[in-house]
């Protein structure tokens, strides 16, 4: 006689029957072992509910990633079923999770979490319950901490019943990535507005700005933080940094680890950064158009840094690590950024007894651009209201507590001058709003503050707008305005704890002035510049001024390469002068973003007043035209026109054309060859779309010659069935 159970008896008696017909000599303990495993609850499956399509991705606004994992977000409850190998009974059976993440899961740390089987959810706790019961299926709704540790975790489930119990396997297949939740009030990143969420976390195609601040240039830049395996390459520079993941649930501490990996120099991130203007061992930084190539091949040579990047390809890696991982992030340009090298927090320029510069003391120097990322969080490590936008920068320019990272630094703190807050406040803020100060070397070796300029840092800090392709300018963010009461104590009270505190003395009488202007959107790469210099006498007496210039071709970081031109003149004050650079003094000089320079200072003789001023400018490059020919469908062939022309009186050696579209084609290399002097060439490239709705296909044009050449064409696939009809 088999023993009493719950289970049917005809059931059991026919599990049990071969045994007694095959194997009759088995005894009454064997029986009765037999009918204790048949009785035991196992899991024989689970389902994670994970299509793209179905409830789970689409609430958590995952369906994007083209992925078949399992990718939620904190904060919020998400469906699972679970195959039992006999009906739950919920008097005498229980159940709970296990998720783990880590080398040494650890609960106490957030590492190893045990959710355990509720009768009804709460909120801000790991909690499971039963929701639907089909025989030995049961459906559950899990709730997770908004403050939970994000990436890959490990599922098993534990059951108990009076049997004893068993543990599921581990699947790979049912393993669930875990990101940030801008949608969850209770989740640090929250955001919220609807428009910005998708601009700032679901937008995967955006807009790098470049130049300078009278000559803004764009360029179109793909994220692909959806791209198949951009997750994955994410998680593994996470994993890379060899931080614990028991700090990851903090984005505060996940942006500052992403700085520091995005940039190669001290732990073997993603990019190696090449200013030098040989980049025969790489790829050219320019030749870039988007972060997906760029994280898969980090990815697939397990950590070993890419070749170069410069300030904008590290700013747009990071958007898309950071978007990836739910972290609401932005792409930010900062026109004439000022590079502090020894926290004075003011930009130092250092002068001979002739007015001449002193290129081994002028370590300071201004970016004509430079790029980095806002990110969205709260700050509760911080005083109220230094919430919100933060910046962070993974070009390696200085330190940080060691490591060559910067931020999350508040822009509210950076705004108002507080410049003792965590994290690397003083540097962002010297990049934006310190003043320029010029020292001239006395005969006895020491040096005297003759001029200073207090309008010279961060113009036009631009960004995408929210859903649209416009700039938007967001200086107001970084500083006050200009000049006014609020913006002078700002840098006062930030410059209290810089090293030249003495450089902020009281203002002297000054009735002369100068300016530089250019007309329109200034010259053309293989064209002259033209330039105005204005010198304003606001006395009632005559003036006369010694004028010294200088023209310098510079790397956009503020870099000096070489003097092009220099002129030393006597100038009575008149009205407005032109001054010209022609295309023969330059050519041969140019380097990477075709930018220049020009240095003015002189000495009014009747005063002894000093004036000086810097002029960055840009050469403006041709734009690559993409012309789509005929009908864009998902899985049809179509291709499209590239067609350029050479705008300088010389050969382009070498030239190479870069191609992508996230939903178009993956990123091609074309090599061009050799194109002649003002010559004109046009290709055609074949490509079957895979993705439905507008794209955007980038190209960029590369040679020793001629860079920042790209264009971007916009492309609506429409899909098959659609297009059907």
């Amino acid at each position: 006689m088999l023993p009493h159970s719950d289970v049917n008896k005809t059931e059991t008696f026919q599990y049990f029957t071969p045994k007694f017909i095959f194997m009759p000599h088995f005894t009454h303990l064997t029986l009765l072992y037999l009918c204790f495993v048949a009785l035991l609850l196992k899991v024989q499956s689970i389902d994670l509910i994970k299509s793209k399509s179905e409830q789970n991705r689409m609430e958590h606004h995952t369906d994007l990633y083209q992925s078949e994992d399992f990718i939620i977000r904190r904060g919020q409850t998400f469906q699972m079923w679970i195959t039992l190998s006999r009906p739950f009974n919920p008097s005498t059976d229980k159940l709970h999770l296990n998720l783990k993440i880590g080398s040494v899961p650890t609960v106490s740390k957030g590492t190893h979490i045990i959710i355990p089987l509720v009768d009804e959810l709460r909120d801000d706790r790991w909690e499971a319950a039963v929701v639907k019961q089909d025989d030995k299926k049961i459906k559950l709704s899990v709730n997770s901490l908004p403050t939970a540790v994000i990436g890959r975790y490990q599922l098993t489930v534990q059951t108990n019943c009076p049997n004893g119990q068993a543990v599921s396997t581990h699947e790979p297949a049912n393993d669930i990535y875990i990101l940030f939740n801008p949608w969850c009030e209770d989740d640090s990143v929250f955001m919220d507005s609807e428009d910005e969420r998708k601009e700032y976390v679901l937008n995967d195609v955006g807009t790098i700005y470049y130049g300078t601040s009278q000559q803004i240039g764009q360029r179109t830049w793909n994220y692909g933080q959806f791209d198949e395996g951009i997750l994955a390459a994410c998680l593994f520079v996470l994993e890379k940094s060899g931080t614990p993941p028991s700090g990851w649930g903090d984005p505060v501490n996940v942006a500052r680890i992403i700085s520091a990996m995005v940039n190669s120099v001290d732990d073997h991130g993603v990019l190696e950064g090449n200013w030098s203007g040989n980049y025969s061992a790489g790829t050219s930084p320019t030749f870039w158009s988007g972060s997906v190539e760029i994280l898969k091949e980090y990815h697939k040579y397990i950590g070993s840094p890419i070749k170069y990047g410069q300030c904008w390809v590290f700013a747009g890696v990071v958007t898309t690590v950071l978007r990836c991982l739910g972290i609401p992030c932005r792409t930010v340009t900062n026109f004439s950024s000022a590079h502090d090298t020894d926290v004075s927090l003011t930009t130092d320029v250092y002068l001979d007894e002739n007015l001449d510069p002193l290129d081994h003391l002028n370590t300071d120097s201004v970016w004509n651009f430079h790029v980095w990322n806002d990110c969205w969080m709260a700050r509760p490590d911080l005083p109220p209201g230094m919430g919100g936008w933060q910046a962070v920068d993974a070009t390696p320019q200085e330190t940080s507590q060691g490591t060559f990272c910067c931020g999350p630094a508040s822009l509210m703190a950076i705004r108002n001058g507080q410049v003792y807050l965590k994290h690397d406040s003083a540097f962002v803020f010297a990049e934006v709003n310190s003043d320029k100060i010029y020292w001239q070397r006395n005969t006895d070796g020491t040096f005297s503050q003759i001029h200073s300029e207090k309008k010279i840092m961060g113009h036009f800090i631009s960004t995408k707008a929210v859903g649209s392709n416009e700039r938007n300018d967001i200086t107001h963010l970084y500083k006050h305005p200009e000049g006014t009461e609020e913006e002078r104590i700002a840098v006062e009270s930030a410059c209290r704890y810089g090293t030249k505190a003495e450089a902020y003395s009281s203002p002297t009488a000054e009735d002369v002035s100068i300016e530089v202007t250019m007309d329109g959107i200034g010259p053309q790469m293989g064209g002259d510049a033209n330039l105005t210099i204005s010198l304003k006498n606001s006395s009632s007496e005559a003036r006369t001024v010694v004028l010294h210039s200088q023209v310098a071709v510079m790397y956009y970081t503020g870099v000096h390469k070489s003097t092009v031109r220099k002129d030393k003149t006597d100038v009575a004050i008149l009205p407005s002068e032109k001054w010209s650079l022609e295309y023969e003094d330059y050519k041969d000089q140019l380097v990477d973003q075709a930018a220049l320079m020009l240095t003015l200072s002189g000495r009014v003789k009747e005063t002894q007043q000093v004036l000086a001023t810097q002029f960055s400018f840009r050469l403006r490059t041709p734009d690559l035209n993409i012309k789509p020919i005929g009908k864009a469908m998902v899985g049809e062939k179509m291709a499209v026109e590239i067609s350029f022309t050479n705008p300088l009186p010389r050969v382009l050696k070498g030239v190479m054309i870069h191609v992508e579209g996230l939903g178009l084609l993956t990123a091609r290399t074309i090599s061009c060859g050799d194109i002649g002097s003002r010559a004109s060439v046009s290709m055609t490239e074949h490509f079957i779309p895979s993705l439905p709705g507008p794209r955007k296909l980038l190209a960029s044009l590369d040679c020793k010659q001629l860079t920042q050449v790209h264009g971007v064409a916009d492309i609506t696939v429409q899909d098959k069935s659609n297009g059907a009809r």
